[in-house]
């Protein structure tokens, strides 16, 4: 096992080297990594949303990015049936929002955006969520199952963006800002 010289703080030290991989250090080790919090939003019928920090550009030309939902996740099925989506990027003020279409235990369907400011996306129908930094609106291209989740690629038709504003981040199972991001 490697250890740091006294003389050195954790910041400049070597890693230690480490134990079996299991599930939770992975779970521990990839909490680390600060991300954005998005809520991804289909419309039609059945409208549902679901937050998520499994976001990514993939690509500007052509415009796309992706996001990974797990198999079991009703947002799985609702993606794949609608074939087109929204991403909703959150600002700081919108924690709650954002532990809202996180709670597993939430009213579904329509009634899932009571009291929740949304309109209709001009491309995809997807709820545009009131209050966000910035929005895309998504036809899904490709899908790739890995695992216990599937990528979902999207091709991006519409986007926009607010001014101002500071986004929501997750990190180390917390949500926080940039100036108080926990850690």
């Amino acid at each position: 096992m490697n250890s740091a010289p006294a003389d050195l703080d954790a910041a400049s030290a070597c890693p230690p080297a480490h134990d079996e991989l299991t599930p939770s250090v992975l779970r521990a080790v990839l909490a680390r990594f600060a991300t954005g919090v998005t809520v991804i939003t289909v419309g039609g019928e059945n409208p549902h949303a679901m937050t998520a920090n499994a976001f990514s550009s993939v690509s500007l030309d052509p415009p796309s990015v992706l996001c990974g939902v797990g198999h079991g996740a009703v947002m799985h099925g609702a993606l794949t049936s609608a074939g087109r989506f929204a991403v909703n990027i959150l600002g700081a003020e919108q924690e709650q929002l954002a532990r809202h279409f996180a709670d597993n235990k939430r009213t579904l369907g329509a009634a899932q955006f009571d009291g929740v400011p949304w309109t209709a996306g001009a491309a995809t129908g997807a709820p545009l969520l009131g209050g966000s930094l910035a929005w895309l609106e998504c036809e899904l291209t490709t899908s790739h199952s890995f695992g216990d989740h599937t990528i979902f690629v999207g091709t991006v038709l519409g986007a926009g963006r607010f001014t101002g504003g500071k986004g929501l981040l997750f990190v180390d199972g917390r949500f926080g800002t940039p100036e108080s991001a926990p850690g």
